[in-house]
């Protein structure tokens, strides 16, 4: 990823840092070395980035999984995924038997997008255990569905009138419960804790497992709730020589003023080291397109559905905006529909005239539809982008049958667009969303293939070389660490990730079946079983 060398036959590290890159030669000039030849019949390229993630991907293994697809644990087990209703039931119905008495059942991962029939309801989960509260988290994060036991703790009821509790023709609750202000009482009651799930030593150690796998080295946790005692706690286990990742957390924007959040952010920067990265913020402002919370410019959903949910009003996005800005606090923000990305753009373009302020590289993430304009937009202001791009092999053809429609499909998550307007960008998975792995997802923005095989949108697509560099370079631009991470180079961290093969040799169809045999992290070898 180094224009002035890019391809070399030899690395030399020292002190966790690259000393030199090029042939045998170049590295003895340095002095005596130590020849490591472990990997020369295989690949190292710079450690991937992946610049949007949540560290409970690793966690979240310690409930059920209830999704449409396959996906691998930490420990490298298999799920299969389930393909109707009755599976759902009949395998929380045998995950029940293993809990005690008293306990709820959570699940997660599941999605009524990709299933035929009635939507998952209360009803269906009575059939699970009526006398036990429960839960099932949808694959977005963005909407949950519980049982009748688990509305009765929350007391919501057909006298409810909460946006974001659906009800049935006959005005009773169906379960489904779509966005924060309306799953935090269910949560709440139920003991699901998302800072726990997130910061306790255990997910944080999977993390760095997940991470490995993927052949990342340096990973964020958007939308994190960081107290002190976690933040001691994170600053212990990365400090550990073997702890694989390097972790950049970005502290929730949430629960305090616009002022108190910033200088809680400026704060937790002054405790940042080499692998924890600590003083940006994230922002939420819409919710999920498949689950029709995201807010969508006209005409809205093909299926006449209300026009989504803002998580934060639009007005409280201009004052957080200005506030970070003025403060020198970059910004992480999420938008999926594109009213969300219109009002975070112009909230941006006002915070900047207030207070000037050059190379803030604030980030707006997902940016599933986002057209030229708003990116041409981005690229005047310097705000960059982290495009959803898995979005395209998991959801395409439900975006394009049910949400936005055929026309606008095309364009979803529009990398070649945001290229072509000169906008730095990267593209991610935000796991636990969708698996960990860069290079799939690099597959993704290359390909734009479905799970029906179409590709969707082919004038979106981008190359192998730009894909790399995006889950290379680019994710660390948007993450202040272009630095220091993201080539080979003289000076950078010595960090990498080992591949059975070269990306650019293999057809750009196979680019994510390409195995990642583990990472090198400052210098420090990490190899999965073999």
């Amino acid at each position: 990823m180094d224009v002035n060398r890019p391809e070399a036959t030899h690395v030399a590290v020292k002190d966790g840092h690259i000393l030199a890159v090029g042939d045998a030669d170049s590295m003895t000039q340095w002095g005596k070395v130590e020849v490591d030849d472990r990997f020369a019949d295989k690949v190292l390229m710079p450690g991937l980035v992946e610049g949007h993630a949540h560290m409970m991907a690793g966690a979240m293994w310690d409930f059920a999984y209830a999704g449409f697809h396959d996906r691998i644990d930490p420990d490298g087990k298999l799920w299969r995924g389930k393909k109707d209703i009755e599976t759902v039931i009949r395998d929380l119905r045998d995950y029940v038997t293993d809990l005690a008495p008293d306990a709820p059942l959570f699940a997660w991962g599941f999605d009524p997008i990709f299933l035929p029939g009635e939507r998952l309801n209360r009803r269906h989960l009575d059939e699970i255990c009526p006398d036990r509260p429960i839960a099932i988290m949808f694959s977005s994060f963005h909407l949950m569905c519980v049982n009748s036991k688990a509305l009765e703790l929350t007391g919501y009821t057909r006298e409810t009138n909460a946006e974001g509790v659906v009800k049935d023709a006959a005005g009773e609750p169906t379960g489904e419960l779509q966005e924060m202000a309306a799953m935090f009482p269910v949560m709440r009651r139920l003991g699901i804790d998302f800072r726990g799930l997130a910061q306790k030593e255990p997910a944080v150690r999977a993390y760095g497992k997940v991470a490995m796998r993927a052949g990342v080295t340096t990973i964020t946790d958007l939308f994190a709730v960081m107290q002190d005692a976690d933040v001691e706690q994170l600053l212990e286990i990365t400090s550990e020589p073997d702890y694989p990742v390097r972790l950049v957390p970005a502290l929730s924007a949430t629960g305090a003023s616009p002022a108190e959040l910033a200088a809680r952010a400026l704060k937790l920067r002054g405790k940042s080291t080499d692998k924890l990265r600590l003083g940006a913020v994230k922002l939420m402002t819409d919710g999920s397109i498949q689950g029709w919370s995201a807010r969508v410019k006209w005409p809205g959903y093909v299926g006449g559905q209300p026009n989504g949910i803002w998580n934060t009003a639009p007005d409280q996005i201009f004052e957080l905006a200005e506030a970070m800005q003025e403060s020198g606090v970059q910004m992480h923000i999420h938008v999926n529909g594109d009213e969300a990305s219109e009002v975070a753009i112009d909230a941006i373009e006002e915070a900047q005239r207030k207070h000037p302020w050059l190379g803030a590289r604030h980030v707006l993430q997902h940016c599933q539809m986002m057209g030229a304009d708003q990116f041409r937009r981005c690229a005047e202001l310097g705000i960059c982008t982290n495009i959803f791009s898995n979005h395209i092999w998991y959801f395409g053809d439900q975006h394009a049958r049910a949400t936005i429609g055929e026309d606008r499909a095309q364009r979803m998550d529009a990398a070649r667009s945001a290229l072509d307007e000169g906008v730095r960008m990267t593209v991610h998975s935000d796991a636990p969303v969708t698996p960990l792995g860069p290079l799939f997802t690099a597959w993704a923005a290359v390909n734009r293939q479905t799970m029906s095989g179409r590709v969707l949108g082919e004038a979106q697509r981008i190359t192998v070389m730009e894909a790399l560099e995006a889950i290379t370079l680019g994710a660390a631009y948007t993450l202040k660490m272009d630095g220091e991470i993201g080539s080979i180079e003289c000076g950078k961290r010595a960090d990498f990730a080992i591949l059975a093969d070269d990306p650019l040799a293999v057809a750009p169809e196979a680019l994510k079946d390409i195995d990642i045999l583990g990472t090198i992290t400052g210098g420090r070898v990490n190899l999965l079983p073999a």
